[in-house]
C-alpha cells in the first residue's frame, strides 16, 4: 500500500479501515481520535468527506503569507480524489472529525439537486478553509446534529433529515468560504496581477499560435491553483467568471494588433490563437460591440 492509491469505495470500507462503527451504510460522522493508529497511504474515496482539523498548529504559509489559524481546517473532497501521503513506515493516532457520505445518500434530493453549487469540494487540499473559533464551533454543532441522527433508529424521516443537516454545513462552507476570499484581498490581488501578467506573456510569444486560446484549467495549473478555486477568487474580486476576463484581456489586446494596417484580421486571428477567424469575428463583436473590420475603419 506504500507506493500504490488504496480504493475506498463505500462508507462501511473505510469506517472498518480505521476501526469504528458503522450506523448508517450511507453517511457517518466520525471522531477520529477515537480511530485505531493507523499509517500514511494514498487513498482515493467513493464518496465525499469533509475533514476538520481540530489540532492547534501554529501560522499557516499561504503563498507568501503567513495567517494565524490555531485550529480549525476544512479539507473537503470529492470522489475521485486522492488524498494522503506516501507510507514512511510511521504510525499516527488521527485526530479531528471527519463527515463522509455517499453520492447514493443525496440522490433525489434538495442537496443532490444543488451539489454543482459547493464548488469547494474540488478545490485543492492547500486551498483548504480556515476557521476561527466561532465558526469552529458552528461546524462542530453541525456534525453533532447529525451524529445525533445517526444514533436514531433509521426510519422514513432519517434521509431528510441527515440531507437537511448536511446541506446547512455545506451551506455554512459557502459563507466561511466567502469571508475567507475577503480577508485574504491581498493574496488574491497578487494572485490577479500574476494573472495579468501569465495573459500578456502568453499573447506576447507565439504561444497562443501554436498552442491555441489559454483555458481557465492552464491558467490556474500556472498559477498553482485548482480551477475551481481559481474561478472563484475571480469571480468574487472582479464580478467576471475568469473565462470573461480572459476574453476581455484577449480583445484588450486585439484591438491594438487590429489598428496596425500591415495585417490581416485572419492572421491577427491566428495569432492569437484562433482555429478561425470566424470565431474571432464573433467574440471581438460581442465583447467590444463591433466587428474586428468595423472597429478599424471608425477609429483610423
Amino acid at each position: 500500500m506504500d507506493k500504490k492509491i488504496a480504493n475506498i469505495e463505500t462508507v462501511s470500507a473505510y469506517n472498518d479501515l480505521i476501526g469504528v462503527e458503522t450506523l448508517h451504510p450511507l453517511v457517518s460522522v466520525i471522531d477520529l481520535s477515537e480511530a485505531n493508529p493507523m499509517k500514511h497511504f494514498r487513498q482515493v474515496f467513493g464518496f465525499y468527506a469533509v475533514f476538520l482539523k481540530e489540532v492547534k498548529c501554529g501560522n499557516l504559509i499561504y503563498g507568501r503569507q503567513y495567517y494565524d489559524y490555531q485550529e480549525g481546517t476544512l479539507v473537503c473532497l470529492a470522489p475521485g480524489q486522492v488524498i494522503g501521503l506516501e507510507d514512511n513506515g510511521e504510525t499516527f493516532q488521527p485526530k479531528g472529525r471527519a463527515l463522509i457520505f455517499h453520492p447514493d445518500l443525496i440522490r433525489g434530493t434538495s442537496l443532490g439537486r444543488n451539489m454543482k453549487e459547493y464548488s469547494f469540494f474540488s478545490y485543492a487540499v492547500n486551498e483548504a478553509l480556515h476557521l476561527s473559533e466561532r465558526e469552529r464551533r458552528m461546524v462542530t454543532d453541525c456534525l453533532q446534529k447529525i451524529r445525533h441522527e445517526l444514533e436514531h433508529p433509521i426510519d422514513r424521516h432519517s434521509k431528510r433529515l441527515i440531507t437537511i443537516q448536511i446541506e446547512m454545513l455545506l451551506d455554512y462552507c459557502l459563507r466561511f468560504y466567502e469571508r475567507q476570499f475577503i480577508t485574504r484581498q491581498q493574496v488574491n490581488r497578487d494572485i490577479l496581477t500574476r494573472f495579468e501578467r501569465l495573459l500578456d506573456e502568453y499573447f506576447e510569444g507565439d504561444r497562443a499560435q501554436r498552442k491555441g486560446l489559454p483555458s481557465v484549467r492552464y491558467c490556474a495549473g500556472e498559477l498553482c491553483l485548482s480551477p475551481n478555486y481559481f474561478g472563484d477568487m475571480v469571480k468574487k474580486e472582479t464580478g467576471k467568471t475568469a473565462q470573461e476576463y480572459i476574453r476581455i484581456k484577449l480583445i484588450d489586446i486585439a484591438k491594438d494588433r487590429v489598428l496596425a494596417p500591415d495585417k490581416t484580421i485572419s492572421q491577427i486571428a491566428f495569432e492569437l490563437g484562433f482555429q478561425y477567424p470566424q470565431h474571432f469575428t464573433r467574440m471581438f463583436k460581442k465583447v467590444a460591440g463591433y466587428t474586428p473590420n468595423e472597429y478599424r475603419s471608425q477609429t483610423n
